[in-house]
């Protein structure tokens, strides 16, 4: 049973366990669409660096995309990780999140940059974005920034991912203000546990005090590998501790990431066979259906 328990999720099927110990789902090929937005919100958020967050926006938008959705990508990260990944060198770019923030006048469709993906548009950053929270700061209504320079071009949209910054302040705070959910990457790894209890406490104070749609879409397991007990273990604590949240697709640790980044495409892209874009086309479909179980009314697989 200990194999099948570290499964990979590309070969598991109905009534086998995956690698988070419990029976994996088949889940359906995401319908097609015939129309499109308004834009669903998700925060890809963790105060801890390192943890996938990038890597996953990218590659969970690639995905989406490939499955016909309209994806818009928000780089909410001075450190402008999420350009780089996509091919932009953010000190050349002329304009950037930070002029969407502070300067009036200054539209969402002035700083969007088409990507080399079919369906996937970026706005991106750069280190400039680091001024923005200190100018915010007192401004009224700061925690509401980023929502309202985003609603315009939300119908043309089918989802919006923002790429949050490690730590908990007022950018991150703006991004959880705007989003009807957030995915949570947790690197399996013990340290990395010890925050997360930390970012449940802001999405709760930010659900009841700016934004009361506001949940978690799931907790995404990244850099796992089955061959070491410590990833085994710690992936058994998350789900024991967080059950139905934790998604049951699993990011495995891979040279592959990275050597994308450095091409500046998604996985899908740069190694459309690989084990890596499996996983992230995989996580696509749950996230789609945990949409579509929540849009239903009913718990879905996320609870």
């Amino acid at each position: 049973m200990a194999a099948s328990r570290t499964s990979d999720p590309r070969t598991s099927g109905p009534g086998r366990l995956g690698p988070t110990g419990r029976p994996l789902p088949t889940f359906p090929e995401p319908e097609v669409l015939h129309t499109h937005g308004p834009a669903r919100v998700a925060a890809v958020c963790n105060q801890k660096g390192g943890v996938g967050k990038t890597t996953t926006t990218i590659n969970l938008g690639a995905a989406l995309a490939e499955y016909g959705r309209r994806v818009l990508l928000v780089d909410f990260d001075p450190q402008g990780a999420l350009s780089v990944g996509l091919g932009i060198q953010p000190h050349e770019l002329d304009s950037s999140v930070y002029n969407l923030l502070v300067e009036p006048g200054v539209s969402a469709r002035d700083v969007l940059i088409k990507t080399n993906v079919d369906g996937l548009d970026l706005l991106p950053s750069n280190i400039d974005l680091a001024g923005a929270e200190v100018q915010l700061v007192h401004e009224v209504g700061r925690e509401y920034v980023l929502g309202g320079v985003l609603e315009p071009v939300l119908p043309e949209y089918d989802i919006v991912l923002i790429d949050c910054q490690p730590s908990l302040g007022l950018l991150t705070v703006n991004a959880l203000a705007c989003a009807d959910g957030v995915i949570v990457p947790l690197e399996c790894e013990y340290f990395a546990m010890r925050g997360v209890a930390l970012l449940r406490e802001t999405i709760d104070k930010v659900s009841r005090r700016l934004n009361p749609k506001l949940g978690m879409d799931g907790l995404l397991a990244t850099m796992y590998d089955s061959r070491t007990l410590h990833t085994r273990e710690v992936l058994s604590s998350v789900v024991s501790g967080f059950g139905d949240k934790v998604f049951h697709t699993v990011i495995n640790r891979t040279v592959k990431f990275p050597d994308a980044t450095v091409a500046g495409e998604p996985i899908t892209r740069f190694d459309s066979s690989s084990q890596g874009a499996s996983s992230y086309r995989e996580l696509a479909k749950e996230v789609l259906e945990r949409w579509r179980q929540k849009d239903l009314g009913g718990p879905g697989p996320g609870g």
